[in-house]
């Protein structure tokens, strides 16, 4: 029992430990000049790209060690040369974009001469919870960085050895700018209780934003007493209207959907009128399974194809992160909308058409934090959206909904000039 209290009493040491740093580095990067963060991430991408060996050697140990992990989360795990030159080329688009931080949001004038401001400011301390992927360690890195925000990054331990070369990666471009090397920390130990200290760490984590599975996400959300910005899952739908050109509709589908199926803005639901049924559902069916993809469907979809497996009420609440789709026929855009409304996630949803009616009606009522028309839903991505790497997708509506970059992990203050007002 004394043992178990030491290694406990370590471990909370070791937390607190990182906290201090880390809120001491925050002080620091808030007062830094944009320059000198962006020579440190374009030090941190040169790193990557010179240390592409060690990665994937790291990458080859996480790899041997998880073979347990299912088809899509050692996907996920899995780093090549194009994922390692993906994440130095993320850096340097980070390093691109212009400083957030010290931009003035609104100014006024008072009647009695003050001058008010309200200005961009860091967050300050991000802890960052995630699984698998250990790329998100480099963005988060990155992104915390670009926005004057010290990171304390804990991977999932599937991951460990490659997130701990790319963090070194991250520490070198910091020791390069002559940055505070504590501005960027990754939790050393794989220890699941340092996750369960970080939700309770008020005086030193600032913000916490979890990356993985909806068990760990909705653990975090209920757990925490230090703010959340998450991401639940990503259930997201494709509805083909009545008024879709059909040729556009299958390229889009095809695409929504077996892109890449791991990730959180792959379609998971298809939905089409029923109008157009009888036309598009063989067609739209048939590519999806030609591909690979197993079809969950309704009777209409069952009808159209024997391949075509019964759908089961818990497939329309479902992220598969798989080649499977649930599929559906829906009485018009309203019906659409609804199903939506009650079944997604709200990250992302897509509607098919060439009503512009049809489209504006799908846009303002479909309550997700990103919503597109004619286009697929694997858009959902910040540097798709031109905003360079992003952390995640928020599903939340409090402060951060969408894509999430450096912008996102700000917040402001106000700043009053005088000359000797007083309140009368």
């Amino acid at each position: 029992m004394s043992a178990l209290l030491d290694t406990t009493d370590a471990l909370h040491d070791q937390m607190i430990a990182l906290g201090s740093k880390a809120r001491a580095a925050a002080a620091a990067l808030a007062t830094v000049p944009g320059p000198s963060k962006d020579r440190a991430l374009r030090a941190a991408a040169a790193a990557i790209r010179a240390r592409a060996a060690e990665i994937k050697a790291a990458n080859a140990e996480d790899m041997a060690n998880a073979r347990d992990l299912s088809g899509p989360m050692r996907e996920r795990l899995m780093l090549d040369d194009t994922r390692i030159e993906a994440m130095a080329k993320g850096l340097e688009d980070i390093a691109d974009f212009p400083d957030p931080i010290g931009g003035v949001l609104a100014e006024w004038s008072r009647p009695n001469g003050l001058r008010i401001q309200r200005v961009r400011v860091p967050l300050g301390v991000v802890g960052i919870i995630y699984e698998s992927r250990p790329n998100v360690t480099a963005d988060a890195g990155g992104i915390c960085l670009k926005s004057g925000n010290a990171a304390i990054l804990r991977g999932g331990s599937e991951s460990i050895r490659s997130s701990r070369a790319i963090a070194d990666c991250l520490v070198q471009g910091l020791r390069e700018a002559g940055l505070p090397e504590a501005a960027i920390q990754l939790v050393p130990t794989t220890d699941r209780a340092a996750v369960g200290h970080m939700l309770t760490m008020r005086d030193y984590i600032d913000v916490i934003i979890p990356r993985g599975g909806k068990s760990l996400i909705q653990r975090i959300a209920d757990e925490s007493r230090v703010p959340v910005i998450k991401h639940l899952d990503g259930n997201c739908h494709v509805y083909v209207d009545a008024a879709a050109d059909l040729e556009k509709a299958r390229k889009v589908v095809l695409n929504a959907k077996m892109r890449r199926t791991s990730i959180c803005g792959a379609a998971e639901t298809l939905l089409v009128d029923r109008a157009i049924a009888d036309k598009a559902l063989p067609v739209l069916v048939k590519d999806l399974l030609d591909a690979g993809c197993a079809v969950r469907g309704d009777a209409a979809a069952q009808a159209v194809d024997s391949r075509v497996t019964a759908v089961a009420p818990e497939d329309w609440d479902t992220e598969y992160l798989d080649a499977i789709i649930a599929c559906g026929v829906v009485d018009g855009v309203d019906a659409a909308i609804d199903h939506i409304n009650a079944h997604s996630s709200h990250h992302t949803e897509s509607i098919l058409t060439e009503d512009p009616a049809a489209a504006e009606r799908f846009l303002s009522r479909v309550d997700s934090g990103i919503v597109l028309w004619n286009a697929s839903t694997q858009f959902a991505d910040g540097g798709e959206f031109g905003m360079g790497a992003e952390i995640g997708i928020s599903t939340d509506k409090f402060h951060a909904r969408g894509p999430v970059g450096a912008e996102q992990l700000t917040s402001y203050k106000y700043v009053v000039r005088g000359d000797g007002q007083t309140r009368p």
